[in-house]
């Protein structure tokens, strides 16, 4: 298990898998063990690289002020030092968020984006679900942040077909918890993310992807950033929540697998493709 020796922080990550690189990265929760049930699909086609964000997982846990930037130039600087010099990049909520900040600022290094639940302008709705969140960690600790997140992470009848499922979730999570100063400084972190000022700057192939009962970043977020960035297409979902790469994980694996197959970079792929 590889480390990214940062000046201030080790950033943990895995490479896995064979083809072409494709960066799975997670919200903000930040492991990379979000990806888990995605995993096998990808791999079989493509070589995937996760990381544990800063202050999550088993990277460094900082106790300092976060942001968005500052995770994005966390993951440039770990895509370096693990000698990935280009790939496509998948991002969930927070992790769409640093695509949209290297899609704008390092476009030589990132082939296309999935900009999955997320946003680039904050608005009343999330606002109001993460500042909620923030006052319940720091009112009542970690472990109650962590049994009330699937409540904004999936639809009604996920959580109603699945207690056992998110009842392991929760377990495993509270179990993993960074402190929740850490935690709350990654929620001040994103609250203060000001996405607009990157979306026009993008030029790769973008796929934009929403669940239409996701609550925290709704479809009208990944409207705003379809009509922003040039070329980008708009995929909605039928359902899956926030975390729609879970709940409908064949479903997610399956349109994101078919962007990002039409969107080769390597002579290699476009040759097995032709």
């Amino acid at each position: 298990m590889p480390f990214a020796k940062l000046p201030d922080a080790d950033i943990h990550y895995e490479i896995r898998g064979a083809g072409e690189p494709v960066l799975l990265v997670a919200g903000l929760g930040g492991a990379a063990s979000y990806w888990n049930g995605n995993l096998a699909a990808f791999e079989a086609h493509h070589q995937v690289i996760l990381h544990d964000h800063r202050g999550t997982g088993q990277s460094t846990k900082c106790e300092m002020p976060y942001s968005v930037e500052l995770m994005a130039d966390d993951l440039l600087r770990t895509m370096d030092i693990a000698g990935v010099e280009k790939a496509h990049l998948v991002g969930h909520s927070t992790g769409g968020a640093i695509g949209i900040v290297l899609g704008a600022i390092a476009p030589e290094r990132i082939a296309s984006l999935t900009l999955y639940a997320t946003w680039a302008e904050l608005d009343a709705q999330m606002e109001a679900c993460l500042t909620l969140r923030q006052r319940m960690l720091n009112a009542m600790g970690a472990a109650e942040y962590h049994r009330a997140t699937p409540l904004f992470m999936y639809g009604p009848y996920y959580t109603r077909d699945n207690k056992a499922e998110i009842e392991a979730e929760i377990a495993a999570a509270t179990a993993a918890s960074p402190p929740a100063s850490i935690m709350s400084a990654r929620v001040t972190g994103i609250l203060g993310f000001d996405g607009l000022q990157y979306l026009d700057r993008i030029r790769c192939p973008t796929m934009v992807l929403v669940a239409e009962d996701d609550i925290l970043t709704p479809p009208y977020s990944s409207e705003l950033i379809a009509a922003r960035i040039p070329h980008a297409g708009l995929v909605r979902l039928p359902r899956g929540g926030h975390a729609v790469s879970r709940a409908e994980p064949a479903l997610f694996n399956e349109t994101v697998l078919a962007f990002l197959g039409r969107h080769a970079f390597s002579k290699e792929a476009a040759n097995e493709r032709a």
